[in-house]
Order: structure tokens, then sequence, then C-alpha cells
């Protein structure tokens, strides 16, 4: 059946009626004053999901734009940067460091895994001379279904007197991230995950400890300019042309998100990812990610039973059930399949999810016992 497609994906995530709507409307003027109203709202909104008191810059752009944004606003070639990362989207940091000749050194560890803050510790003390100027670190790893402990890692941070750079591209609004109790520096995300809206705008944060060293960069991005861009929102408008009509949706998708709270925001996302394990165990799959003390509530990396391949999987999700579930990336393409409970996402699509994977792994020969997955969901949700 056409256009019942769902996506169960780390993003593009699931959008609400209320936002299409809000989107589809003929564009206004960005420099008038009714989207003044608009954008006035959202930077007071943004700093509510931030959990700050910081002014939060909007991009047109995608969440990878602010990551580029962080550092191009900080960074002077040669400087230190210390990058921890446990994927895919840990390893652009560095990256995007590298590019702007940076000296970069990483703490690595295997997909699957998340950052021992005794090992960052280790690292940081031997830095004496405090060169390292700033820690990037992914607080949710989209590409394995990880979760760092940011609030122990950015007190470490903190310690040593570096900067803390966090990727919050698919945690903020989807699990907690105090970005002043926690003392983040500078913590950025995208329109496509918990904020339910589609691809397209980006938002960055920071300290006044990152401002001070903003201030001493010698060459920052012209389009992604700190100064620039806050000067801007301080005047409820935006530094270039934006995208009007992503961010009038955006507006509804804060004022939903306000609705509902925070604390319920988080406590539903890890509901319903906890139960979808639960259910993925119930029918004989293993998790990629064993530990659910590290294990992400946007998003579930699952290893595909022995004998059928992921390709085939995610074929009959989408053809048969109009379900688009995710590949692994780079060297876990077509070893392991993602599942998204991330942004506009409810109890009853997990329970679809879950019986078209039934019905999906059933036609491919997967042998257990057939309704055992959504009957364990049901039984989690209604506990």
């Amino acid at each position: 059946m056409k256009d019942k497609t769902f996506l169960m994906i780390p993003g593009p995530t699931p959008v609400p009626e209320r936002v299409l709507l809000e989107i589809a409307k003929h564009p206004m003027g960005h420099r008038s004053s009714e989207f003044s109203k608009i954008l006035e709202s959202v930077y007071s909104d943004l700093k509510y999901v931030f959990q700050t008191s910081n002014d939060v810059i909007v991009y047109t752009s995608s969440g990878t734009g602010a990551m580029d944004a962080a550092l191009s606003n900080l960074i002077n070639e040669g400087d230190k940067v210390l990058c921890l990362a446990i994927g895919n989207f840990g390893q652009r940091w560095a990256k995007i460091a590298e590019g702007l000749g940076a000296q970069v050194e990483k703490i690595e560890v295997e997909a699957g895994k998340a950052i021992n803050p005794d090992e960052l510790k280790a690292v940081l003390a031997k830095d004496v001379n405090k060169e390292i100027k700033l820690v990037t670190l992914t607080q949710n790893e989209t590409s394995t279904g990880v979760t760092n402990d940011v609030k122990t890692l950015v007190s470490i941070i903190k310690e040593h007197g570096a900067l803390s750079v966090v990727d919050g591209v698919t945690s903020i609004g989807a699990m907690d991230c105090k970005m002043d109790e926690w003392g983040i520096d500078v913590l950025v995300s995208g329109s496509q995950k918990g904020f339910m809206i589609p691809p397209g705008l980006a938002f960055l944060a920071a300290s006044e400890k990152a401002w001070a060293v903003h201030k001493e960069c010698k060459r920052p991005d012209f389009y992604f300019n700190w100064t620039t861009n806050r000067k801007s929102v301080l005047e409820n408008s935006t530094a270039f042309t934006p995208a009007v009509n992503l961010i009038s949706g955006l507006k509804v998708a804060l004022e939903m998100m306000k609705e509902e709270g925070l604390e319920n925001i988080i406590a539903r996302h890890t509901k319903l990812a906890k139960g979808l394990r639960a259910a993925l165990k119930a029918m004989g799959l293993t998790l990629f990610v064993e530990d659910e003390a590290i294990a992400s509530t946007s998003i579930t990396a699952v290893l595909p039973p022995e004998g059928i391949s992921v390709p085939d999987i995610r074929k009959i999700m989408k053809n048969d059930y109009d379900i688009v579930v995710a590949n692994g990336q780079n060297k876990l393409k077509d070893k392991i399949f993602r599942m998204g409970t991330l942004g506009f996402v409810s109890e009853r699509d997990v329970i679809t999810a879950v019986g078209a994977l039934e019905a999906t792994l059933y036609k491919l020969g997967h042998k257990f016992e057939l309704g055992a997955g959504v009957a364990t969901l049901i039984k989690y949700m209604n506990k």
C-alpha cells in the first residue's frame, strides 16, 4: 500500500501532522515582524530543550554543519584536540578537527563499547602543560546504539580545563542532557531527530567559557560564525536566509515537546527502547550492545539470525510492510540492522514494527515462537 511508509531509523524520523501542516504553508518573509515573533518563540523554547540559559543558534544545515560550526569557531591551526571516538560520528569530529589544522589525538574503543572515564582521566593527566584545548565526544553514537556517560566525562574534562564539545544530534529531545548543570561547553543537535521535523536545521549552544575561546579564533567560519549568528539571535532574526518553513514547523514541534514535558519525553524514549529490546530477545535475536547501562534509547542495533541477511530483512520490511529499518554503517554494513525509537514514535508504532519484524523473520525461516516478541512488548509496556 502506497503512502504508508513508516521510518524506524535514527533519522529522518516521523513528523507529526501538526508540524507537516505548518511546514506546508506559503513561506513568509524572513525579515518580517511575523517571522521575528516565530523566532522569538523558537529561541526561547530551544533553551528549554537544551536545558541551558545560553543562546541557541539555529543554522540552516544538517547536524554535521553544527559540528563544523563548533570546531571552526574554536580551533586555530596547531591546536591540540582530543577526540573520544566510539563509532562513525565520533570519528567525524576528528575529521573536522584535522581539516582545520588541529593536532588530533584519539581515544578509540571497539564498536559497541563506550568510553571508559578512567581512560580519559589517565590521558588528560598526562597533559601536564594543559596543551589539549578541547575534547570532543558523542552522547549517543547512532552507528552502534551506544551512549556515553556525558555527565561524568564532561566533569573530567572540566577538571582538566579543556573545553567539552558534545554531539547531541540524536540525544537532545530523547535522553537527558543538562547543558548548564553538567557544565557542557558546546552542545549541538539537528532537526530530523528528537525535534520531530524534517532535515535542514542544526542547533548550537556555547558556554561563556567557549565564547571567550571563540574570541581568540583567528579564522572563524563566515557562514557559521558564532558572533554574527548570535547577534541575530539577540534581535530575533537570522544572519542569513533561513529555512523559513522548517523554522515555522520547529515552533510547533517545540510547543508539542513542552506540552509533553522533557521528563515525560525522556521516559517515553526509555520505555520504548527497553520494550523493543525485550521483544527482540524474546524472538531469539542478539543485540549488538549487550550492556543495557550503555544502550541507547534512540536506536537499537541488532544482529541478524544465522543464515539470514540484513538486506533480506530490510527488503521484506520495506516491500511487504512499508517499514524502513536502517542498515549498519561502514564496517558494520550488512552485519547489523538498526531500529529507531526516536522522536515522534509511540507504543503503537513499536508494536507494529515488532509484529512486522516477526512476520519478516518467519518468512525468512527464522525459528522462534511466533508472537513471542509482540507478547513480550505488550507485557513490558503494561508493567
